[in-house]
């Protein structure tokens, strides 16, 4: 059985199967890899360090202009509302919503009423240079736009009061 596994083995080497085959055109399959390599890298290569500044949101807005400083709080601490307003804002939804809740008690211990309009809107009154600049920034579409920007307060307390 040996032996004829050796002569199958010994007649393949004689034919040539295992001798390595010779690569043609070698010279333009390693510029053609080359060159896909420096197209894939181009734009991370032109790219580097050129990353945008994240913008600041412009906090002086009129409505807030008008605000002593001893009222110039929001329902949160600035660096928490940077990273969670959009949170916030979902838990509200939910809970003005869900369970009837309206009122939201801050870190300073002031009640607010959870509403996007009649509570963030009354001091970030300026869409395009508070808001905007952020969500153009980081590539966001917020949907609580569609509903909550053109509806007057007098609508809001409406419902508020239908609701009661």
């Amino acid at each position: 059985m040996a032996d004829e596994g050796d002569k199958v083995i010994n007649a393949l080497r004689e034919t040539g199967f295992f001798k390595p085959k010779k690569m043609y055109d070698g010279g333009k399959v390693i510029v053609g890899i080359i060159i896909l390599f420096a197209l894939v890298a181009f734009p991370f290569l032109y790219n580097m360090g050129k990353a945008a500044k994240a913008p600041e949101p412009e906090i002086d807005t009129p409505a807030i202009k008008k605000l002593s400083k001893a009222e110039r709080v929001c329902v949160e601490p600035r660096p928490y509302m940077k990273v969670n307003h959009m949170r916030l804002l979902t838990d509200w939804r939910d809970q003005v919503v869900r369970q009837a809740m309206r009122d939201y008690v801050g870190f300073t211990k002031k009640t607010y009423t959870m509403s996007l309009q009649n509570t963030c809107l009354e001091c970030h009154s300026n869409y395009d240079n508070f808001c905007n600049r952020c969500h153009t920034y980081s590539g966001i579409t917020p949907y609580c736009w569609t509903c909550h920007v053109n509806k007057p307060k007098e609508w809001a307390a409406g419902k508020l009061k239908e609701e009661k």
